[in-house]
């Protein structure tokens, strides 16, 4: 007979690949639910989600170049250089020369974008706020330093 999830020896023992495997559902249906309502808010914006995903760079980041931006997508100069027209253009950034180098362009959010991007984090922070009212206060402390942990972890691995 083995113990059960909650059981005492289970919790010393780090997650077998099942475990594993469960908890990527979890995190997959995580996702769908957040970003179902962040779908919608961008559509509204006419705004795709690599697009969002480079405004939240820039709002968090500031200025950026568009070698840091093609880098950062993942994606050529030009396709960099095509994604930023396309929010130029809906007003949410803004391009300028860098005072320093006048061949390089920065790229930064224009106050439009950032109210997209805040819009869009208040309102993930609204669902967290619903999740976390389900969970103890220790459970929630708990969550919190293992999203540091995993956030850490991104942040060092950024290309």
């Amino acid at each position: 007979m083995t113990p059960s999830e909650d059981h005492p020896l289970n919790q010393l023992n780090p997650l077998n690949l099942g475990e594993v495997d469960s908890l990527a559902e979890i995190i997959m249906v995580m996702q769908r639910r957040f970003l179902s309502s962040l779908m919608g808010e961008l559509a509204r914006g006419k705004v795709s989600f690599p697009q969002f995903f480079l405004l939240g760079h820039l709002s968090s980041q500031g200025p950026s170049g568009m070698s840091c931006i093609a880098a950062l997508m993942d994606h050529s100069m030009p396709a960099a250089t095509g994604l930023v027209q396309r929010l130029e253009k809906l007003g949410y950034v803004k391009r300028s020369k860098d005072k320093d180098d006048q061949r390089k362009v920065l790229v930064q959010t224009t106050t439009k974008g950032s109210r997209l991007v805040e819009g869009v984090r208040t309102e993930m922070a609204t669902n967290l706020a619903k999740v976390m009212d389900l969970l103890e206060p220790t459970e929630q402390r708990s969550w919190l330093n293992i999203y540091k942990k995993i956030h850490a972890y991104c942040e060092s691995n950024y290309r």
